[in-house]
């Protein structure tokens, strides 16, 4: 690279750093490398390597077939006996989001008869869905109910309602989280999706069972996180 291409990238990043630092927030997506081409009068070798020195930098990150994006301070998630997900995201200055994907009522698996202390083959509800911080998706999370003592859950996430407001409805005014087992893992291509991530980047998963204060499971969950958004915090009660 001769010393011309080697300040003109220099100064494309410079350009896009007061960018990001003036107009562009957490997740925002830069324009394309043909876009930036075009702006700056160079080739897309030169801003490849501006790009390039941005990552290395920490302030964008690329996505394989999506672009670049502005890389967003993690989240911190702390983890405790009565976590409640909006109510802990809350509490560090960002707006919590949840967004369901879907519910399906199905003959309980071995693994939630087993969590749930139900029969095998007993009715579950399960739902699947996204978390969010400040309109990213953090994370994509799987939770099963036991349909028979959670008759009304269905109706009550129909209705809208977040997952505590949905257990209060049905006359769970409380609820303890019993224990959560935390592991690191590839995403699959679906899972990637979900996350807006390349088959094969690291994810948290965390597994979770919560009860009642009298020791009843509700919730069965496994949840997978975004490992460069989350940063989670186990805190005691």
């Amino acid at each position: 690279m001769t010393r011309t291409e080697n300040a003109l990238w220099r100064q494309i990043a410079e350009t896009i750093t007061r960018d990001i630092e003036e107009r562009l927030g957490p997740g925002d997506k830069l324009p394309t490398e043909a876009e930036l081409a075009a702006r700056f009068g160079v080739n897309r070798h030169t801003v490849r390597r501006a790009l390039a020195s941005l990552t290395q930098l920490g302030l964008i990150h690329t996505r394989r077939g999506a672009g670049a994006f502005v890389t967003a301070r993690p989240t911190e998630y702390p983890l405790s006996r009565r976590v409640r997900f909006h109510r802990a995201v809350s509490a560090t200055g960002r707006v919590p989001g949840r967004r369901i994907l879907g519910t399906l009522t199905a003959p309980a698996s071995d693994t939630e008869a087993k969590a749930l202390q139900i029969s095998a083959g007993a009715r579950v509800l399960r739902v699947e869905g996204l978390t969010l911080s400040d309109g990213v998706t953090i994370g994509h999370f799987r939770s099963s109910f036991p349909g028979d003592r959670l008759a009304g859950m269905s109706d009550a996430l129909a209705r809208g309602l977040g997952i505590t407001d949905a257990l209060a409805a049905c006359g769970i005014d409380d609820y303890l989280r019993a224990w959560t087992r935390l592991s690191a893992r590839s995403a699959d291509s679906i899972l990637a999706g979900h996350l807006s991530l390349r088959p094969g980047d690291p994810v948290m998963r965390a597994e979770a069972l919560n009860i009642t204060p009298e020791g009843t499971p509700v919730e069965y969950a496994e949840g997978h996180f975004a490992g460069e958004r989350v940063t989670l915090t186990v805190t005691p009660d």
